[in-house]
């Protein structure tokens, strides 16, 4: 697929992904219940004129009693929208609606978009200073240069809460972390750099500013824009710029750079040539930020300064300076303590925690959880964005410079218990699974697609390739499965790799292989080419077999038990294993697995033990530290029956066995998750609510997994088929687009299975 082909899919799915269902991406939610007309007379008329009053004799009381002090305004005019310019104010919601998810996903700061249909200046200011009773905090966003100086400083002088323009600062605390890393394993001191800026708008002007404040030199600095180096004296430069002015003998960007110690770079693809890399100092820091092509692609400056470090803005490549390491954090730490401003002691207190957590050693489990060994060097200077600990680690470091720097209003007091507090608030599944998503790309895996002409199956096999993902097999006739993906407006259909089991090449092979099998249960040659022929299921398992695919995704248009039975007859369980499957249910702060919810109807002792082991390392994987509950009826023997031996001879198995993970058991629902009703069994060996639910039995398992998928409104992956000797998944037939997605991905990443 060409890039424009790839770019008009790509814009595509992204105008599905947004208008599906409910069009956008945010929702208000109520916190509190809104079922009784109590419940209403206390959200509304009369209760909520206790705490009007509570809050009119003391303002500091609106963060008690209302959504304020977690609420920051998502603010933008347009005129400056990612690398699309100035496309107006409406045009920017979808991207403001994107910061206001973003602020929720990373730490769950409520966020709302408003979009302000002016470029004056001065009506921003009036309007935003006005919404201060609304809001705890104020991101503005996507503003062009020089207006948007102007505008946040005059609301960090007019308002009292934190005021920040992530498109300057956020890049800046980025790119300060990274270099302060980068001076450290080259051992350079940041007084002693010689630096070179090529870019000189919000962004450049911002990381300038922040890093000469941690203590590179003014006289060290560079700074380039399209007419070359800025020194006294020239008369195209404004205020802003002419700041930066140094004494220079270099007319242009080359000149500037030679004997450089660090190239910083927010202006176009391209700007920095090989050659003159090649006479910049020993060791180079290049920080290539222009997106989606950088100054210089890190290849090119690898190939003639092998001993360059290099930082992008893209994620295909070591050291992303992203935004999202830093503005969601910023924000979650100055509204814990209600600071009044983010000033620079926070924003340098920001870059040495994210510089600091990219040398720490990456603890086993999110190591685990990423897939892959981390650790601090020249193609690791800046934490991954998706590291979980970043939210506990920058949102205390922000927090303290706020209160040392007499700016919080609500100092902590206890900031073990607060990061206590932290650790609480996200779900590290979300986290983990955005990492395999990344991962998968590393090593993509072929993946069969069984119901290949069904829309939704090919929407996810065409995402799976195009973002590199995976190599999607279809299966299915191959003039239906050419009309679907001609709906679909794919253009480059005959880069598609369709079997068709009427007319395939391995049919034969297919053929031999399953007769072999079957031939002793009951199966003729006559049956076995008929069912090859015929039946998908087994077509594509058969594929998967004979090492033309690596994993196989099926289960639209047929139930997992009939699909399952189909997979069956080409594929084996692992040795020694019995296959069975989990539902991830994922909330907010939290993720529920429960196994088995699909194959085995009355599990005994030793498989009930199996699924326990087996679904705690699923557990891990996807970011977790396993907590097992043992389901049942009955908590320690109350009340009696005659169905709670094979629960407790599987708690045994696994004392004697001495795994290294938390269980308990037989135990109602309650007693596993309620901490108010765990309190009543101080001997239970579960340190907090399970994690982990495993069933007693097959009905009781799959009811309360789609009965909590109804009604209780949590995300759902699954089931998920582990304990199969290839990766195979059976989606629900209800699946949409992306949980087919999801569950290839996971399959292929080896996360399942």
């Amino acid at each position: 697929m060409s890039d424009k082909e790839t770019d008009d899919f790509t814009r595509r799915e992204a105008l599905f992904y947004h208008s599906a269902g409910r069009p956008g991406k945010i929702e208000v939610v109520a916190t509190k219940p809104m079922t009784t007309q109590r419940d209403l007379a206390l959200a509304y008329s009369p209760g909520v004129a206790a705490p009007v009053e509570a809050i009119a004799e003391n303002p500091s009381c609106a963060s008690d009693y209302t959504a304020r002090s977690n609420l920051v305004a998502v603010i933008s005019n347009g005129t400056a929208i990612l690398g699309l310019g100035n496309l107006g104010a409406l045009a920017s919601k979808p991207v403001m609606e994107g910061k206001a998810v973003l602020f929720k996903r990373f730490a769950d700061v409520d966020a709302i978009d408003l979009e302000l249909d002016t470029e004056d200046p001065q009506r921003i200011i009036d309007a935003v200073s006005l919404l201060e009773p609304s809001f705890g905090g104020i991101n503005l966003e996507d503003i062009a240069a020089p207006e948007c100086f102007i505008i946040e400083q005059a609301l960090r002088e007019k308002m009292n809460i934190p005021v920040m323009h992530d498109d300057q600062h956020g890049t800046a605390i980025i790119a300060a972390a990274g270099l302060i890393n980068a001076c450290l394993l080259t051992n350079r001191k940041l007084e002693d750099v010689k630096m070179v800026v090529n870019g000189a708008g919000a962004s450049a002007i911002a990381c300038t500013a922040l890093i000469k404040a941690m203590g590179v030199r003014h006289e060290n600095v560079i700074m380039c824009d399209r007419s070359g180096p800025i020194y006294p004296g020239r008369d195209d430069v404004d205020q802003w710029k002419s700041a930066h002015a140094v004494e220079t003998e270099a007319r242009s960007l080359h000149e500037a750079l030679k004997g450089a110690d660090i190239f910083l770079g927010l202006s176009a693809a391209g700007a920095l040539k090989p050659e003159w890399v090649a006479e910049m100092k020993d060791q180079p820091i290049i920080f290539a930020m222009a997106n989606p092509v950088p100054e210089i692609m890190p290849e090119d400056a690898k190939a003639v300064r092998p001993d360059a470090i290099i930082a992008t803005g893209r994620s295909d490549y070591p050291n992303q300076v992203n935004n999202v390491l830093g503005f969601p954090f910023i924000f979650r730490g100055a509204l814990d303590v209600r600071a009044t401003a983010i000033n620079e002691e926070m924003k340098i207190a920001a870059a040495n925690a994210i510089a600091e957590l990219a040398r720490e050693r990456v603890p086993e489990e999110v190591a685990a959880a990423y897939g892959k060994h981390q650790q601090f060097g020249n193609d690791y200077i800046i934490p991954a964005p998706f590291d979980p600990r970043l939210l506990e680690v920058v949102s205390t470091a922000v927090a303290k410079a706020a209160m040392d720097s007499g700016v919080a209003c609500k100092p902590i007091e206890d900031f073990d218990a607060y990061r206590v507090f932290l650790k609480g608030r996200l779900n590290p599944t979300t986290a983990v699974l955005t990492r395999v998503y990344e991962d998968a790309k590393k090593d993509p895996k072929r993946v069969v697609f069984a119901e290949a002409e069904e829309e939704v199956v090919l929407r996810a096999a065409i995402q799976l390739r195009d973002f590199g993902y995976g190599h999607p097999v279809l299966v299915g006739r191959t003039e239906k499965v050419r009309e679907a993906l001609e709906r679909l407006a794919v253009d480059d259909i005959d880069s598609f790799e369709i079997e068709n089991s009427a007319d395939s090449e391995h049919i034969p092979a297919m053929v031999d292989y399953l007769y072999e099998r079957l031939q002793r249960r009951g199966y003729t040659e006559r049956d076995v080419r008929r069912m090859v022929n015929q039946e998908r299921n087994v077509f594509a398992a058969l594929l998967v077999a004979l090492g033309h695919g690596d994993a196989v995704i099926s289960g639209l248009t047929r139930t997992f038990s009939q699909t399952a039975r189909e997979i069956n007859r080409v594929l084996d369980p692992k040795a020694g294993e019995i296959p069975f499957g989990i539902h991830m249910m994922i909330g907010q702060n939290h993720t529920t697995f429960l196994a088995d919810t699909t194959i085995n109807e009355r599990p005994s002792s030793a498989d009930l033990a199996h699924i326990a082991k087996e679904t705690a390392r699923v557990a891990r994987r996807m970011g977790h530290e396993p907590r097992v509950a043992f389901l049942s009826y009955s908590t320690f023997g109350n009340p009696e029956g005659q169905w709670l031996e094979n629960i407790r001879n599987a708690v045994h198995i696994l004392d004697d066995e001495g795994v290294d993970f938390e269980y308990e058991g037989e135990m109602a629902p309650d007693a596993a998750l309620n901490e108010k009703v765990m309190e009543l069994y101080p001997f239970s060996r579960l340190s907090g609510p399970a994690n982990v639910l495993i069933m007693p039995g097959l009905q009781s398992a799959n009811l309360s997994a789609k009965l909590l998928r109804e009604l209780a409104g949590n995300a759902t992956i699954g089931p998920m088929m582990v304990g199969m000797e290839k990766p195979v998944q059976i989606a629900p037939m209800t699946a949409t687009a992306p949980d087919v997605l999801t569950l290839a991905v996971l399959a292929s990443a080896g996360v399942v299975g």
